[in-house]
């Protein structure tokens, strides 16, 4: 617990959160640092021409991603690293644009298991991609990220809701609908058209159609005395994707290596692009169809013969609410990466690969951590047992302890960062998995 963060490491981190407001930001951030490292862009639409020892990677949807480092010879096992790139918050209503009391305002729904208390009286941005008609009927999609306080959620006074602190339901559909200026006469459209002037310097274009989400525009900072603390939005689950590619980034290349990076897990991963779609199924069975041995029954081992690494956030112990967690089973913040474990699967973590993983920690020189929730709570899940159920291939689920999972402002630990890095790390270089 003495030794201290990579500053160079968190400086990078603290860079890809504010670069990645939304799971398409966060895709275009990965792939910026995979090509800046010699990764190859493939289309999925196109054919593929791999090369043993060479690295690749493809998107889905532009909001998934797979990179993938292949061995010199023939590839017979392959070490995965899962995580997933959206995350809990309020995505914008197609016909948004509403008024009320003289007030521009825009309808929200609400994405994923929100915590939703916490998303009043900030200052809020807004981001995702649009798509756009050019004059000539040519249709493009453009990432928008409009990274300044445009919009709150104003809290009502307390003096006009006094049991307020003992606690009450909130509405998001009559409750939530944030605030962006003061006119009945102003429309989302016209506003999307400014923006794409501003950023893409779009001109004669139609909006058709878009994605967007508010988000909390204060960059992530460190806390505490002694900066133990890592206080950001979306730590679940960009903290996840971050390390494992800073760890495929790092690792001797020696090995063949895999990174899938999911949207769509906080609404239950069934989509083309989420870890219940067949993109990392795809992706495998041409990886053996080119580098493996060309069969089903080669894919099938090639499967068989590797190991996923799901990674996604744990909870920590609360020093203000200790009873929430198993005595025995609290997860403390800077100490280390958390094992997943749950009896009726809603983590993929077995007896087989709990141990392969705390032996890749002792290699590593890294502490490690258990977390089993209450017998008298439910449990959350991740990508891992989708995986593990769609694809076939032995997964644990593994993560790194944080506070206030699902609000606006997580936090979590500086020094775990680098611990996970070096276990993953470890776990890319291992010339096998047992």
């Amino acid at each position: 617990m003495s030794e201290a963060f990579n500053a160079e490491r968190l400086t990078r981190l603290c860079d890809f959160l504010q670069q990645s407001p939304t799971p398409w930001h966060a895709t275009q951030s990965m792939t910026e640092r995979l090509e800046q490292a010699g990764f190859t862009r493939l289309e999925e639409t196109a054919n593929w021409q791999l090369a043993p020892g060479k690295r690749y990677y493809v998107t889905r949807n532009d909001s998934s991603v797979i990179a993938f480092q292949l061995p010199a010879g023939k590839l017979t096992n392959l070490r995965m690293m899962g995580a997933h790139t959206d995350s809990p918050g309020l995505r914008l209503k197609p016909n948004a644009t509403q008024y009320s009391a003289g007030w521009l305002q825009l309808g929200v729904q609400v994405y994923g298991g929100v915590l939703l208390a916490p998303w009043f009286d900030r200052d809020l941005g807004l981001a995702g991609r649009v798509h756009v008609r050019h004059a000539d009927g040519r249709l493009e999609s453009v990432l928008l990220n409009v990274d300044r306080p445009i919009a709150m959620i104003p809290s009502l006074a307390i003096h006009m809701d006094r049991d307020v602190n003992g606690g009450r339901s909130i509405n998001p559909q009559t409750q939530m609908a944030p605030v962006l200026m003061q006119s009945d006469t102003a429309k989302l459209h016209e506003l999307l058209g400014q923006w794409l002037e501003e950023q893409h310097g779009l001109r004669a274009v139609e909006v058709v159609d878009f994605e967007l989400g508010f988000y909390d525009v204060q960059p992530p900072s460190l806390v505490g005395l002694r900066k133990e603390l890592l206080a950001s939005a979306r730590l679940d689950n960009l903290l996840s994707c971050f390390v494992a590619l800073e760890a495929l980034l790092e690792c001797d290349g020696s090995q063949g290596a895999l990174l899938v990076a999911n949207d769509h897990e906080e609404v239950g991963s069934a989509s083309a692009c989420g870890a219940q779609g067949p993109f990392l199924g795809d992706v495998l069975k041409r990886l053996n169809a080119q580098v493996g041995g060309g069969s089903e029954e080669s894919l099938i081992q090639l499967i068989q013969s590797s190991l996923m690494i799901s990674c996604d956030n744990a909870h920590a112990l609360h020093p203000n609410f200790r009873d929430k967690h198993d005595e025995r089973h609290g997860p403390a913040i800077n100490g280390g990466p958390v094992i997943k474990v749950n009896a009726s699967q809603r983590y993929a973590t077995n007896s087989v690969t709990g141990a392969l993983f705390r032996d890749v920690c002792r290699e590593a020189d890294v502490p490690v951590q258990s977390f089993v929730t209450r017998a008298d709570m439910g449990c959350g899940s991740t990508i891992g047992p989708i995986t593990a159920t769609e694809v076939g291939v032995p997964t644990i689920d593994v993560g790194l302890p944080q506070w206030a999972m699902h609000s606006i402002r997580e936090t979590s630990g500086t020094r775990d960062v680098d611990y996970l890095t070096r276990a993953l790390t470890v776990f890319l270089n291992r010339p096998t998995l047992s």
